[in-house]
């Protein structure tokens, strides 16, 4: 690591020489940005996700990027403690060092009215989606801490901010990994970890926007939110480039803000 100023500041690597760790980067938000961490000069870089078959081929694609790239994929369950934990040290072995940590993760789930979604699911529903970026989280944190620095990025979605009919329990989710990266910002502060949050709304062309684009309600609840984004539906690639930037020296200063990518569906 390099201190630019001299004076002692917290200090971060530089694409190229940065260990990267993707959480759910077999496709969509996740395989993105990992295109996007090559093209801005990063080298090595490990995928974590569930399906083998998804992992490899995204591999293959983010090695071919460019010349020299070291990628790999390590299989994991995300929503087993034991298994990220598991995970994030192979990547540490793999990689020499882990400076940049994004969990782009989402469970199957399409939006319902409160008063629909049974009892019983509302406790799966909400460990689901809230828990793994949370162990991901964790497991970082001491190792950015030894080596001095790093940057996490979680991705959540805009139910953390915005009350939308039929999120109840995911809003809920959602919110927890907001207030969990705000706080977990203020305390890594000291050792150099930044830690940020991005709250898309419906992004185009994602496993997620094709669940709940097919369901009636909340099929409606989407197109009606897609009118709203003037600025147009947000795709991977506009959440994938302000990873990369929140992943890089030039966020050295930014930390705790959660930032919204939705084109214009809310303002919050």
């Amino acid at each position: 690591m390099l201190d630019p100023t001299g004076d002692g500041a917290p200090t971060v690597r530089s694409y190229h020489d940065s260990g990267v760790v993707i959480a759910g980067g077999s496709g969509g938000v996740g395989l993105a940005a990992a295109l996007g961490f090559i093209d801005a000069g990063v080298r090595k870089i490990v995928l974590l996700g569930r399906n083998v078959e998804r992992g490899t081929a995204a591999r293959d694609l983010v090695g071919a990027r460019a010349e020299r790239v070291e990628a790999t994929f390590v299989p994991v369950e995300a929503d087993d403690v034991d298994e990220v934990f598991a995970a994030v040290d192979s990547a540490r072995d793999i990689l020499g060092s882990i400076d940049v940590l994004v969990s782009s993760l989402t469970a199957a789930y399409t939006p319902d009215l409160l008063h629909r979604i049974p009892p019983k699911d509302m406790a799966r529903i909400l460990t689901a989606q809230a828990l793994p970026p949370m162990y991901f989280t964790r497991a970082v944190l001491p190792i950015m801490r030894e080596q001095g620095g790093g940057s996490i990025v979680n991705i959540a979605s805009d139910a953390a901010k915005v009350p939308t009919p039929g999120e109840s329990v995911l809003g809920a989710a959602m919110s927890a990994i907001v207030m969990f990266s705000r706080t977990a910002a203020i305390e890594g502060k000291r050792d150099g970890i930044r830690v940020n949050v991005l709250t898309p709304s419906l992004i185009a062309g994602t496993a997620t926007a094709e669940r709940v684009l097919s369901d009636g309600f909340s099929r409606s609840l989407f197109e009606k939110a897609a009118r709203q984004a003037h600025l147009g539906v947000a795709e991977p690639i506009d959440i994938a480039e302000l990873v990369v930037y929140l992943g890089g020296p030039a966020a050295a200063r930014l930390t705790g803000q959660t930032i919204s990518v939705n084109g214009g569906i809310s303002i919050a």
